[in-house]
């Protein structure tokens, strides 16, 4: 009851801070710049997961100005920053991230069978072995959480924090579920070789790497897809008559490149998916990659796609098509408003989204050149950007963990948290991954399970509120510090973590 009544209190706390903010915004209008502080915190927010006590210690020591002009260098050159060895450690002693595309495809296909027959003992009646029965929990389960384990470290602990942002951006851009048939055990796989390596790279080289991944192969279905003629294999196995499939011709075209008023037809989507047949999983595949392009499944016949005649080339005709949508001017305006409208804001500036999409068509696709574009742009700097953008779950667990200072000990119930909040890691059902936008996260709900989440971290850390509210700095407001102020010293913490200044990004 005593738990009940303070989360309330919180509540209503959270209430009247949101309404003090809310008075504070109206005068947005004819705001002053960023400080040389308030930028650092803003580049700490917007482009990692918040500061943590030692980085608000080093911009103290270095200078606001000084320490900014390092930190967007370093984090535009990832490699160059040397991961801690508490991280690398960690990393070291997870197992799904040492394991090859075959061996997790193997791990996968091994707990099907287990699961399938102890149903066949069930439906004999048999009672089936214990070994059956938690073969998925044994087998699956962990490479799962292990992948969940993989992002929250480096989210909490790399100094590479822009890249951690990004590969967040671009994994949610290239969603994969991993609740669906193998994408679980794959997802780690996914998300280390597929996107990861190219977040400041070519963006053809991501969308290749993600178009030939298992993980995505199987969640679209492009796995599956074939002309509706099918030869046998050599080894003299029928092959099934599965036939066309349009999933990932259609996603990749409306959600990964074109945006859904790119230009293309439902027939556009058609030849593309028949371009696409015979890409698909070598299921002998003992080591490695396990992609592979099978002929006897490609659709050999004449296409037209996006105006044009496709002459019948085999797995080039794929390729082909990954070319001409990285570098259509629809794909350069499709991602520069998602980009800016997960760095900036909800409704983006139309003159950054311009200055975007021309920096990713005179770049060739260079992501790099897009993020310091984004970078250098007064738009991310104003005020008005500063102020706009709402946590989701995710990033505001992250960023109460590095403001607390906490370390990672036990994943799983951070990760149920993410659950509750309605985000689980991973766990995007559809396509279009999780909205970035205030009103996909910002309701009574979802804030009343924010004051709950801060309250348990915030008695979890034994931080002083003095402390936090060093390390946060010129992200509080006055009115916050003020309001703050009035409240028992013991649900301060609690109050700092649940309030708008702190659940802006």
């Amino acid at each position: 009851m005593k738990n009940r009544r303070f989360m309330l209190e919180s509540a209503a706390a959270l209430a009247g801070l949101a309404l003090t903010r809310r008075g504070q915004a109206a005068t947005a209008a004819a705001a002053s710049p960023l400080s040389a502080d308030e930028r650092a915190l803003h580049a700490l927010n917007r482009l990692g997961y918040g500061p943590r006590p030692a980085d608000a210690a080093a911009i103290a020591e270095q200078g606001a100005e000084r320490w900014l002009a390092r930190f967007l260098d370093e984090q535009l050159q990832p490699r160059r920053l040397p991961q801690p060895d508490a991280l690398a450690t960690r990393l070291a002693c997870l197992e799904v991230l040492k394991l090859d595309q075959a061996e997790l495809m193997t791990r996968y296909r091994d707990a099907v069978r287990a699961a399938r027959e102890a149903r066949r003992e069930q439906a004999k009646g048999e009672t089936p072995s214990a070994d059956a029965l938690n073969a998925v929990r044994e087998k699956v389960r962990p490479l799962v959480l292990q992948a969940g384990t993989a992002r929250l470290a480096r989210a909490l602990q790399s100094p590479a924090q822009l890249e951690e942002v990004l590969t967040e951006f671009w994994f949610n851009h290239f969603n994969v579920f991993s609740g669906k048939n193998a994408v679980g055990v794959l997802v780690a796989d996914y998300e280390q070789t597929a996107i990861r390596p190219h977040v400041l790279g070519r963006f053809r080289d991501m969308l290749g790497a993600t178009a030939k991944h298992p993980a995505m192969l199987v969640y679209l279905d492009n796995a599956q897809s074939a002309a509706p003629r099918m030869q046998p294999r050599a080894s003299g196995e029928g092959a099934r008559q599965r036939g066309l499939n349009e999933n990932y011709a259609r996603e990749l075209m409306e959600l990964h490149t074109l945006g859904v008023d790119g230009g293309y037809t439902q027939r556009d989507v058609t030849e593309l998916a028949r371009m696409l047949t015979g890409w698909g999983i070598d299921a002998r595949a003992g080591k490695g990659p396990v992609f592979e392009f099978d002929a006897r499944r490609h659709d050999r016949g004449s296409k037209t796609w996006l105006g044009k005649a496709i002459p019948a080339a085999g797995q080039a005709e794929g390729e082909r098509a990954l070319d001409v949508l990285a570098a259509h001017p629809s794909t350069a305006r499709h991602l520069a408003f998602k980009f800016a409208q997960a760095f900036v804001a909800d409704q983006p500036p139309p003159a950054l989204v311009d200055r975007l999409a021309d920096s990713f068509k005179s770049s060739g696709g260079d992501l790099r050149e897009l993020t310091r574009t984004l970078m250098q742009s007064d738009e991310f700097w104003s005020r008005e950007a500063y102020q706009a953008k709402f946590k989701t779950p995710y990033q505001y667990l992250i960023s109460s963990l590095r403001a607390l200072d906490l370390p990672l000990a036990q994943p799983q119930p951070l990760l149920q948290a993410l659950q509750q909040a309605g985000q689980p890691l991973y766990g995007a059902q559809t396509p279009d991954g999780y909205k970035n936008t205030a009103a996909a996260w910002r309701n009574p709900e979802a804030l009343t399970q924010r004051v709950q989440l801060a309250t348990t971290l915030g008695q979890r850390s034994g931080v002083s509120p003095q402390r936090l509210s060093s390390t946060l700095g010129a992200a509080l407001s006055e009115p916050t510090r003020r309001t703050l102020a009035a409240e028992p010293a013991g649900q301060q913490v609690a109050l700092l973590l649940a309030s708008p200044d702190f659940m802006k990004r």
